[in-house]
């Protein structure tokens, strides 16, 4: 995967978790709730992570987890709007522009605060793999980095309020 290979090229240390090997989403959860704990992990990225987390991994990083989906949440999100499916979607719909949402995660699809969004037209002659591709590379890829680091430097700067006031 390409993705563990640039970590590795990077010196990054990675770790995976298989849904497909875990006998059920709940024994999934433990099991990523656990390495992500291990690992003292204080911010969770989802990005083509084409699954719905479970309730205890939501309450353990409540307003530390980010997402970003493919369209301008309200619009073309929630449960079943996921990959090519959105972009289908939007199409069918014959609206004239789309984009990326980043937000955060709870318990309801999509649901969660917006934190960032970017708007990206439809051009005429789109198919649901064009449009996926344009909507990314003007949109998700510039989005989510900037999301990630906006929610860090929040955590940052709560971290030294909490430990100047002894919390």
């Amino acid at each position: 995967m390409y993705a563990l290979q640039r970590a590795a090229d990077a010196g990054v240390k990675t770790a995976v978790v298989w849904r497909k090997t875990c006998p059920g989403s709940a024994v999934f959860d433990e099991a990523l709730l656990r390495v992500l704990q291990q690992n003292n992990i204080d911010v969770v990225v989802l990005a083509g992570f084409l699954s719905i987390l479970g309730p205890s991994v939501i309450a353990a990083y409540s307003g530390r987890i980010l997402n970003v989906h493919p369209s301008l949440i309200p619009s073309f999100c929630g449960k079943g709007f996921y990959g090519l499916k959105v972009h289908e979607a939007v199409l069918a719909a014959g609206v004239k522009v789309t984009g990326a949402t980043v937000h955060l995660v709870n318990e309801v699809p999509d649901g969660g605060k917006i934190v960032a969004q970017r708007a990206v037209r439809v051009h005429r002659g789109d198919d649901a793999a064009t449009l996926q591709r344009r909507v990314m590379e003007q949109a998700e890829w510039k989005l989510l980095p900037r999301a990630v680091e906006q929610l860090c430097a929040t955590l940052a700067r709560e971290d030294k309020t909490h430990k100047r006031k002894g919390v």
